[in-house]
């Protein structure tokens, strides 16, 4: 008997009617004969709003008690999910991920998995039950509760499914797959059949926010298809899976953005060895992750460091920013907020020339202004003014003639 395992986020359980509608979806694989083991998130907005009562005792809640605090989201959602199932007459149960022996580190709100025991799920798919798992969450080897991110029920399903050897990893979402950038700003976008691990880690990376990226990081390192699909219909979504020859010979598979960055820059940076490394070891010291970064060329022995950090760690990179300065006798520290990202994705860069001026060709004809570029083997991203987003994921996309029907 397969496996399946199946994710629901907040939008697919929203409200009672929603979460009898995902009760219908794991009662359906549970019928074809596969034993089913269902993720899900906690109800709707809960989540923030748990996050919203915090700050109105301290702008400033300690870590550890936030987690105590929003994990609480998801397991109102399983209960009601198995409460659900069992009152269409079949056999649930529901648990939260220390219960199912998800083991993470020690960094709370960002937590990583280590391990997972898979000892109780199985003992539980065997006597019958549909399992359901609370997603975004684990336990310390202290016992400590800990969270894993915004996205992080993504990475529970892709991680239990690892663990489980299951056929497929189905995430549903309010979308019905991924599309060649987002169909609200480019209405002419077009839904993939599928696509590479490598290209969906650098579009979820990049703030395509279809799929969480260390989901997808996992699925990669364990050959877990990931199957991308509509909690609200039964249509195909995308496939993503291992590359293959052929996905070469498509050049960019997607146009991607992300309104959520920040520019720090520190002025007049001593122009000596060891600084850049002070600088950004200090910043990784304290969990604050680096986009891009650029040392500019100074004079007189001094040279500017600038980089991009998401705007949820802007208040704190920029106080661990100002000390770092003073401590490198640097002149200032300034920022800037009103900036976002734009990317093209896509394996075939590998063996084709020409994507960089592509791009960067489509934002002049609109007078968009790059502020820095960043290149890896599948992709480019540049930082632009935020105001100019929507426009330049338009213009890139139309550019790459990556719209439904259009000719290659």
């Amino acid at each position: 008997m397969g496996i399946i395992v199946q994710k629901f986020g907040g939008s697919s359980v929203a409200d009672p009617d929603k979460i009898k509608n995902v009760a219908r979806h794991a009662i359906d694989e549970f019928k074809a004969g596969r034993q089913v083991v269902v993720v899900v998130s906690a109800m709707g907005k809960t989540t923030d709003n748990l996050l919203a009562l915090a700050r109105q005792i301290t702008e400033s809640p300690n870590p550890r008690e936030i987690d105590m605090l929003i994990s609480t989201g998801e397991q109102i959602t399983i209960a009601m999910l198995a409460i659900a199932i069992q009152s269409m007459g079949y056999d649930a149960k529901s648990f939260t991920g220390p219960q199912v022996g998800i083991v993470t580190d020690s960094s709370h709100r960002k937590a990583k998995i280590s391990h997972i025991n898979d000892k109780k799920l199985r003992k539980e798919l065997d006597a019958g039950n549909i399992v359901i798992v609370a997603g975004f969450q684990g336990m310390t080897i202290d016992n400590e509760v800990t969270t894993l991110g915004r996205g992080g029920s993504d990475t529970t399903a892709v991680a239990l499914a690892a663990v489980l050897k299951a056929e497929v990893c189905d995430i549903y979402t309010d979308v019905d797959g991924v599309y060649t950038a987002d169909p609200r700003i480019v209405p002419g976008a077009r839904k993939l059949d599928r696509i590479s691990y490598d290209e969906m880690l650098e579009l979820a990376s990049l703030g395509a926010k279809v799929l969480h990226s260390r989901s997808v990081e996992v699925g990669k390192n364990f050959n877990v298809p990931i199957h991308v699909r509509s909690s609200f219909d039964s249509v195909r979504g995308t496939m993503v899976v291992q590359e293959a020859r052929e996905m070469e010979d498509i050049v960019v598979s997607g146009v991607a953005h992300n309104r959520n960055e920040a520019k720090v820059s520190i002025i007049g940076v001593p122009d000596r060895p060891g600084v850049a490394a002070q600088v950004f070891g200090e910043l990784g010291a304290k969990h604050i992750v680096v986009d891009m970064i650029i040392q500019n060329v100074g004079s007189q022995g001094l040279n500017d460091i600038s980089f991009t950090v998401s705007k949820d760690d802007l208040g704190e990179a920029l106080k661990l920013s100002e000390t770092i300065a003073k401590n490198i006798g640097a002149k200032e520290v300034r920022h800037d907020r009103d900036i976002a990202k734009v990317s093209v994705v896509g394996v075939g860069m590998k063996s084709h020339s020409g994507v960089a001026a592509t791009m960067f060709k489509a934002l002049a004809d609109k007078a968009i202004n790059i502020d820095m570029i960043s290149t890896s083997e599948i992709k480019i991203s540049c930082v632009i003014s935020e105001k100019d987003v929507d426009n330049a994921v338009r213009a890139i996309h139309k550019a790459f003639e990556l719209e439904a029907g259009a000719t290659k």
